[in-house]
């Protein structure tokens, strides 16, 4: 049985932990979407591992890994995590595999994020400036853009890069009037990417399906949110990827009907980093509480995420545009403490309900959120191991949120340990 992992909020969901618990059963992990800017969080023991590229399956000394044509590779990044794995004892050789038609973020992609977020200024998206957006948008030009393949043909990569180098020193010079990209600084940086990283280079499309008639088992992974989706998120404040289950095909050359389990992830309230409309945000002492107990701050950007009350509009939506058969709720112990909780189980627009997302930043702004208010509990959860041993009213909590969402809650995180998820 193979399956998928997406977050069905603005991203920061949990998914690592939920996909690293999956991977134990699982003999593939691919991710097949975004790109450094996503930032998966796995903690076993001790030892706590971010992993920004690698699939969080990594953690797991015999699980396959794969990073699929969808997700654009900066592999700077990926080198350090590689290194930063194999430190604690997390050998890659044999069992890793990235695709030969993954692009590749550059400084110069870099450069531009941070140039364009500058000139927006107050309207700005909000980006991680990790060059995830330019290098997106290079793919899709596709005149000006190299792919793991690139980096493996040494005959034809000094001209290639010195093309879109020329170009892209044309274009930063004219509109941001900054000092001109040196060409052999990136091309050295290339030689020693293809040097450490051709050995992990294939046709990953072949490898997946060649998996799937052996009867392997796969976990898709995906990244960021399914609300940052650039086709059915909060658009321009997304990001340059389908984010959500929709980006699976594409993403690694996959069909849905090969994949029998769809799994969102959700916390038991609801954040957002950056830019863009947040319904439920509360900007007060309830949010700011959130924050603080629940740990709220980016692992990719070290940003405070903003933090409201759980929307269950958004779930329902992202749930139904994904095709979720189940969902994990995670960070319930972080309501703990909280004489009553708030669910918005329906929106107001000019005086008009609707329990359909709009996905519209104009729409949205006018949103007045409708609640159901709930009894919050007390006692800490930390340790409990039983779904029926959880508050009266934490169950209750947990039933209201999936009877509007209309998706069972199959997994209900307690802390950031493996070990600390109850099942239901």
């Amino acid at each position: 049985m193979n399956l998928c992992v997406v977050g069905l909020q603005w991203g920061d969901e949990g998914k690592g932990k939920v996909v690293d618990i999956l991977a134990e059963k699982a003999d593939v992990v691919c991710r097949y979407g975004g790109g450094a800017n996503a930032g998966h969080t796995v903690i076993i023991g001790d030892t706590r591992f971010a992993l920004h590229l690698m699939p969080s399956g990594a953690v797991r000394p015999k699980t396959v890994c794969v990073i699929a044509n969808g997700v654009v590779v900066d592999p700077a990044v990926l080198l350090e995590e590689i290194a930063g794995l194999e430190e604690k004892g997390l050998t890659l050789n044999g069992r890793f595999h990235i695709s030969h038609c993954a692009h590749v973020v550059l400084d110069y992609h870099k450069l531009e994020d941070q140039l364009r977020e500058n000139a927006l200024g107050e309207g700005k998206i909000g980006t991680t400036a990790r060059g995830i957006g330019p290098c997106y948008a290079d793919k899709t030009g596709r005149s000006y853009a190299l792919r793991m393949a690139d980096l493996l043909d040494l005959a034809t990569l000094k001209p290639k890069l010195q093309n879109i180098i020329d170009y892209k020193n044309k274009l930063f010079t004219a509109l941001y009037n900054v000092a001109p990209i040196q060409f052999n600084t990136i091309y050295q940086k290339c030689m020693e990417y293809h040097k450490k990283l051709a050995p992990y280079v294939c046709n990953t499309t072949e490898f997946l399906h060649t998996a799937i008639e052996q009867g392997k088992t796969i976990l898709f992974e995906g990244a960021q949110g399914s609300l940052l989706d650039i086709d059915h998120g909060t658009f321009p404040f997304v990001t340059s990827s389908n984010s959500s289950a929709l980006g699976l095909g594409p993403g690694c050359g996959v069909p849905p009907q090969k994949v029998q389990r769809f799994i969102g992830v959700v916390k038991a309230y609801t954040t957002r980093v950056g830019s863009g409309p947040f319904p439920s945000e509360q900007n007060n002492t309830i949010g700011q509480r959130i924050r603080d107990k629940g740990h709220e701050y980016g692992t990719t950007t070290g940003r405070p995420r903003r933090c409201g009350w759980f929307d269950a509009v958004v779930v329902r939506y992202s749930a139904v545009i994904s095709g979720i058969n189940e969902i994990a709720m995670m960070h319930l112990d972080t309501l703990s403490g909280l004489d009553e909780l708030k669910i918005c189980n329906t929106y107001e627009i000019d005086g008009k309900k609707t329990s359909f997302f709009p996905a519209d930043a104009g729409q949205l702004a006018k949103v007045k959120c409708i609640y159901q208010t709930v009894p919050g509990w007390q006692e800490d959860l930390t340790n409990i191991e039983r779904f029926e041993d959880l508050p009266k009213a934490a169950q209750q909590y947990v039933k209201t949120a999936e009877q509007i969402i209309g998706v069972p809650i199959k997994m209900v995180g307690i802390g950031p340990r493996r070990t600390q998820i109850i099942y239901r």
